[in-house]
């Protein structure tokens, strides 16, 4: 009786880390403010917070820097779903930054890129 009560209590331990983290693919669209896309910008995405990050003892990649391809697209690879941190760079453009709940299977994201501001001093 005493092993059944052993074995248990390690399944209960070990089924959240055999289970992992539910995952998401995500679809960055990077535009402009016309609407059209906006190829080889750099795309950082970094998982922030959420559920368990941890899968048969292994750390799962939670950030990843990719550029967009000629449709101003970049495609993530599975990362855990939550909280997800959303950093754009492109030449001609203002940075853009924001952090995304994410919480299905599949998901696209349309980020529309702002020209920049005209630089002034308090001189």
């Amino acid at each position: 009786m005493n092993i059944m009560r052993r074995l248990i209590l390690c399944l209960a331990i070990l089924l959240p880390l055999l289970i992992g983290a539910p995952m998401t693919t995500l679809t960055i669209e990077v535009k402009t403010p016309a609407g059209k896309p906006v190829e080889h910008a750099s795309v950082i995405v970094k998982f922030v917070k959420g559920h368990s990050i941890v899968k048969l003892g292994k750390k799962i990649r939670t950030e990843w820097e990719l550029q967009t391809n000629q449709e101003g697209r970049a495609k993530i690879p599975p990362i855990p779903q939550g909280s997800i941190l959303i950093q754009i760079i492109a030449k001609n453009y203002q940075t853009f930054g924001g952090t995304f709940e994410v919480d299905d299977e599949e998901k696209t994201i349309e980020i529309k890129l702002k020209p920049p501001q005209p630089q002034y001093t308090a001189h």
